[in-house]
């Protein structure tokens, strides 16, 4: 006689080996009581086991012990399985992933291979658990991560070198900048990639180098052009240009290098002949430095000697352009923002404090020069302090979020209707004054790309850490030590950082020390809450001594995590909005 239930149970082995083929999964089918159903061969492609292991019947402890033994197994490193670690604690480990409802996990398994291990347990006890192998995947991250370290490498040897050097796609946007031609404009690199030298340069000067850069492009014949350059601070740049193809046929991109000879073409000092009228080059006709590009801005390298002179400044052919003063003590702001209402058909400079502000009235006054706006930066301190006297001005306050269109809608509508005059410092309110309110932020802080900084070294814990952040939708990133844990603060500048005190290489106590020692300087300390194993007094007074603001014991849980994000990050952000 047939036995129906061994066919049916041959029926769903032979299902799920095919599928273990089809999708090259390894699979392993365990019931409630942590015995194999069913394993496919291809598991012994990762774990070098007796087969025998794989047999239905075999516990999952027995399973997971001759992975253990076999020095192969998941979650300790290679160099690391040979040492003292504890046997039945890792069994103990791997048995509560099992038991949970799903667990997913990129482990290495040797030292060039890595697998993704997906476990299910389903309502009727049966638990699942597929191993895939994505060593392929981490090398293809690790290749990317080198990629991007010698793209940094390269960015650094550029920015060491005092030859300004730029790289324009075939669109001829700027792609790529070194400090030197960010200098030599006055401007960050933020603020010239992505544009064009039209955004840069005036019309004429625009059109001359778009025909040289692509005649090169179209040619690969390197361009060369001596040229004198005025710099962003005002002095004379004598430069060699060269400009190069590089890359493959419909992927060129353009460099252009300027080579710094102002030394040679106006001398050295202390040369024996510094009498002589000849320069050390002896040039017979400067003629052949083509005038390039002229950085140099009189309104913002405006100082106080020359203040008085400023209505002079002003071009008289402009008189009948409206004309916008800026306050803001951000060089940022103020390079960005300058030039982009120029280009709006504004006269604009701007002014970086009382000092300033008050010889440009004088000098307007003198001059008899309207200033037809006022744009205040809101996130200065002494902002409605320092315009209080000037109120024959419309008025505009700058939010830090501020958006083009608005703000160039809002400034039209002030110059032609001069909406805005400036109430005194005493009012209550400036109600007769149009603002644009900026978002709240924790002390003028935007809103972080991390809210949260995790340093916990224990997987498990990491997990829970996980698990919990992403179901509050809070943004984080976890650290395995202490030193990765500064270096995380210090590039994302979290709302809140979550710091065991016990960790590898450094410890919750010296992190902390070490972020603080760093926010010494800055106007916002960030909140570190102290995760201790058990509340011991002496874990209690190490963390305040520490700088640290609070602490939490392990287990973790979801409400404690709220309440503690609620009550240093929420809260304090609501206090600072009333």
């Amino acid at each position: 006689m047939n036995d129906v239930a061994s066919f049916g149970a041959n029926i769903q082995k032979t299902v799920l080996e095919a599928t273990s083929d089809a999708l090259g999964l390894a699979i392993l089918v365990c019931d409630k009581n942590d015995e194999i159903v069913f394993a496919s061969r291809p598991i012994l492609q990762f774990y070098p086991i007796p087969a025998q292991f794989l047999e239905a019947g075999t516990r999952l402890k027995d399973f997971l012990g001759a992975i253990f033994d076999s020095g192969v197994r998941s979650g300790t490193a290679p160099e690391t399985s040979r040492r003292n670690v504890n046997r039945d604690e890792w069994i103990s480990e791997r048995l509560s992933h099992h038991w949970r409802e799903r667990f997913d996990v990129v482990e290495r398994i040797g030292r060039h291979r890595w697998i993704n291990v997906r476990k299910r347990r389903l309502s009727s006890g049966l638990g699942i658990v597929a191993i895939s192998d994505v060593s392929e995947q981490k090398k293809r991250e690790e290749q990317m991560q080198l990629d991007m370290e010698r793209v940094e490498l390269t960015e650094g040897i550029l920015d060491s070198l005092p030859n300004p050097i730029c790289v324009k796609d075939r669109s001829l946007n700027y792609i790529a900048v070194n400090k030197a031609f960010c200098a030599l404009h006055g401007m960050t690199a933020d603020t010239i990639l992505g544009r064009s030298v039209w955004d840069l340069l005036e019309p004429e000067l625009a059109e001359k180098f778009e025909r040289s850069d692509r005649a090169t492009l179209e040619t690969g014949e390197i361009h060369y052009q001596p040229e004198q350059i005025v710099q962003a601070d005002g002095e004379d740049l004598w430069v060699v240009t060269r400009k190069f193809r590089v890359g493959d046929p419909g992927k060129y991109l353009l460099v252009t290098c300027m080579n710094d000879v102002t030394d040679l073409v106006v001398g050295y000092s202390g040369l024996d002949d510094a009498s002589s009228s000849r320069s050390p080059l002896e040039i017979k006709d400067y003629g052949l430095f083509a005038p390039a590009q002229n950085c140099y801005d009189p309104f913002r390298s405006i100082d106080m000697q020359h203040l008085i002179e400023a209505g002079a400044i002003i071009d008289p052919d402009t008189r009948g352009r409206q004309r916008i003063l800026l306050i803001t003590d951000a060089p940022a702001l103020e390079v960005n923002l300058v030039p982009q209402l120029r280009r709006w058909g504004f006269d604009a400079c701007a002014v970086r404090n009382a000092e300033e502000l008050s010889a440009f009235k004088d000098a307007c006054a003198v001059r008899a020069v309207r200033i037809d706006t006022l744009l205040i930066d809101g996130t200065m301190a002494d902002a409605l302090t320092l315009v209080s006297s000037w109120t024959s001005s419309p008025s505009l306050v700058l939010a830090k979020d501020w958006k083009p269109v608005e703000l160039r809608a809002s400034v039209l509508a002030l110059c032609e209707n001069g909406i805005g005059t400036l109430p005194s410092v005493e009012a209550d309110g400036p109600a007769d004054w149009d603002i644009i309110v900026p978002d709240v932020s924790l002390t003028g802080r935007p809103m972080p790309e991390v809210e949260v900084v995790v340093a916990e070294d224990n997987e498990i814990n990491q997990f829970v850490f996980a698990q919990i952040l992403e179901g509050l939708g809070i943004s984080y990133r976890i650290a395995a030590d202490g030193e990765e844990a500064v270096k995380l603060w210090q590039r994302y500048r979290p709302n809140l950082v979550l710091m065991d005190v016990s960790m590898p290489v450094m410890n919750g106590f010296d992190a902390t020390r070490a972020i603080r020692a760093l926010e010494k300087s800055a106007s916002f300390q960030t909140p570190i809450i102290a995760v201790t194993a058990q509340a011991l007094d002496i874990d209690i007074e190490q963390s305040k001594l520490a700088g640290m603001d609070d602490y939490i014991t392990k287990p973790i849980s979801p409400d404690m995590i709220e309440a503690v994000y609620r009550k240093f990050v929420i809260t304090k952000a609501e206090r600072l909005a009333g």
